[in-house]
């Protein structure tokens, strides 16, 4: 869709670093990308209650979330997983504008997808993790029953068994999370975050 010519941009009188040095620390999104039971949203949570707990603006926005309401019009074709990212990653970036962090757990199946979020929100401020599970893993924890559903072809396109997931080539992070307990994660994590002054 192209923007009507009409449309421009209106600054804020209050800028990004205004509300950084108000909430006394820096913004940015926490990507995170795996099939889904592979714990992506259990690890964001839990990133999110200790970012809580350091004073650190957050808000995690979860897949099935906002499929209830911002994205409750789109199903799981390849073009509207596509439009689902390029939402998410315009919503992530406005958080960032308003100087809080933001994890956004989706299992986000394609490379493109993903680099254009990482566009969207710009390179510096774009943590990509990719939270790791085999599939053989996932389906035995299936904490929604989905993968049960797919097997018998009740749920069509589901990522790993008739639709791919392309694993992150380069990502800030790589979570295993068959051998990683949710705290070693978590405290892998903010290490991170700290050795990049990000918090």
């Amino acid at each position: 869709m192209i923007k009507p010519h009409h449309i421009i941009w209106h600054d804020s009188s209050i800028t990004k670093e205004d509300r950084q040095k108000q909430n006394n620390h820096s913004s940015f999104v926490l990507w995170f990308t795996g099939l889904s039971g592979s714990g992506k949203s259990t690890i964001a949570n839990a990133v999110a209650k200790e970012l809580y707990d350091r004073n650190i603006r957050n808000y995690v926005l979860d897949g099935d979330n906002v499929r209830n309401g911002l994205n409750r019009d789109l199903s799981f074709s390849y073009e509207d997983r596509t439009e689902n990212i390029r939402r998410i990653s315009e919503v992530s970036k406005l958080f960032v504008d308003n100087g809080t962090v933001v994890l956004t757990a989706f299992i986000s199946p394609f490379i493109q997808d993903r680099e254009k979020a990482r566009e969207i929100v710009s390179d510096e401020e774009f943590v990509e993790i990719f939270v790791a599970c085999p599939i053989e893993e996932c389906e035995k924890r299936d904490p929604k029953g989905l993968y049960s559903k797919a097997r018998k072809g009740e749920i069509p396109d589901f990522t790993g068994i008739d639709s791919p997931y392309e694993e992150p080539l380069s990502p800030a992070l790589t979570i295993h999370t068959n051998v990683q307990s949710v705290t070693e994660s978590v405290e892998i994590i903010l290490q991170y975050l700290k050795n990049r002054n990000l918090i």
